[in-house]
């Protein structure tokens, strides 16, 4: 079997099309759901981008969980009750922590209306 031919001359041509590549998906996902442009003067707070960003950061939270959640229970049981479950379980946990304290900030500071 032959190696693949290289597709960039340099490891800096490979990480300019990378970086490339990353803005173009964050780009993306900024025009699926934009978030309101900040008010002209700088003196007026922008709570309405604020509280869309902070509303996307939960649902992203909120999936991310229900994901990890997911992939624990679909492995194998000797594979949960091993050291990596276990580690995997206990991060999972620690961001269902934070997810509720982020959950109460978020009701505190920025309740739906």
């Amino acid at each position: 079997m032959m190696p693949q031919p290289a597709i960039y001359a340099s490891n800096a041509e490979r990480q300019a099309a990378y970086r490339k590549r990353r803005a173009a998906a964050v780009k993306a996902q900024a025009a699926i759901a934009p978030l309101p442009a900040l008010p002209a003067l700088p003196t007026i707070p922008g709570d309405a981008r604020w509280r869309i960003a902070m509303q996307h950061s939960y649902c992203l939270a909120e999936q991310t969980i229900e994901q990890m959640n997911e992939y624990f229970n679909d492995r194998r049981e000797a594979w949960q009750e091993g050291e990596r479950g276990e580690d995997f379980q206990e991060r999972t946990e620690a961001l269902e922590a934070i997810y509720d304290d982020f959950t109460d900030w978020i009701q505190k500071y920025y309740p739906r209306r």
